[in-house]
């Protein structure tokens, strides 16, 4: 039943991610000539982007990182032999509120990207991902193989 729970709360933790990583292509996406060229973007907007990626990129390293150490407490407390519902809902409050601060970084990171392009580029971006997503029908995520 416990690992039934770690692995749903797992499952939760990818479905979050991916909300994030479905609005933008993964890596530099503004360095890769064929999204320079298809968005037509200026040496201003692509440092612009350069920028804002650095700024942000410390916070969401440390912020994914807080969120593994949390899961992993939590899987901790779901491991135990007696079950503290007390230390598990605590465990859990704290994997919710650091996956809430990781999301509202990533959000600001999306909203700060965003407005460094101009509607036409952002409609054309948009596009292009909706294209991508058709020919790349989502996977299940792989399954971890049991503890022995």
């Amino acid at each position: 039943m416990t690992r039934r729970l770690a692995f749903a709360l797992g499952a939760m933790l990818l479905m979050a991610a991916t909300v994030f990583a479905a609005d933008l292509p993964p890596g530099k996406w503004w360095r890769r000539p064929e999204i320079v060229t298809q968005l037509a973007l200026t040496e201003d907007q692509q440092n612009k982007l350069e920028t804002i990626f650095r700024t942000s990129a410390n916070d969401l390293i440390d912020l994914k990182g807080e969120v593994e150490k949390q899961n992993i407490a939590l899987r901790g407390e779901l491991d135990q032999p007696q079950l503290d519902r007390k230390n598990i809902r605590t465990a859990a409050t704290r994997l919710s509120e650091a996956r809430s601060k990781l999301f509202e970084r990533e959000l600001m990171l999306l909203v700060d990207m965003r407005s460094v392009l101009t509607e036409s580029q952002w409609n054309r971006m948009r596009t292009a991902l909706e294209r991508r997503d058709e020919r790349q029908p989502m996977q299940a995520p792989m399954r971890r193989q049991p503890r022995r």
